[in-house]
């Protein structure tokens, strides 16, 4: 009868040291990216994201920052993804990513006119 209970116990521990491993990886696995995402060349999309704008605006303001960027000749870290187009057809696209650096020369002559906008070039800006 002990036995059967110290199996039980050891089954409880067993389990509960297997879960604390787990949540441990995906505890590292989350700090990895979030420091990679700070440190890292990333897309201007998401050094807006990062801003914390809201969704609806993200796309225009990048699209405006990409043609500022190749106004001040600016060249992001090339990159080549593959893209889904429509669920099929994996095509490779090259895509750039940019430093902290660059965005804020990027930025710097930036001049908006949506309030939105605006609101992110002073988020970039002190970022």
């Amino acid at each position: 009868m002990a036995s059967a209970d110290s199996r039980r116990a050891a089954a409880v521990l067993r389990d509960r040291i297997r879960s604390n491993r787990a949540a441990s990886r995906a505890r590292r696995a989350i700090t990895r990216s979030a420091r990679r995402v700070r440190t890292g060349p990333r897309s201007l999309t998401t050094h807006i994201i990062a801003t914390g704008a809201p969704l609806s605006v993200v796309e225009g303001a990048a699209t405006a920052l990409r043609t500022q960027a190749r106004k001040a000749g600016v060249r992001g870290q090339a990159a080549r993804i593959r893209r889904t187009l429509n669920g099929r057809a994996r095509r490779a696209v090259t895509v750039y990513r940019y430093t902290a650096e660059q965005v804020t020369r990027i930025v710097a002559d930036y001049k908006p006119r949506k309030a939105e906008y605006k609101v992110i070039r002073a988020a970039l800006t002190a970022a």
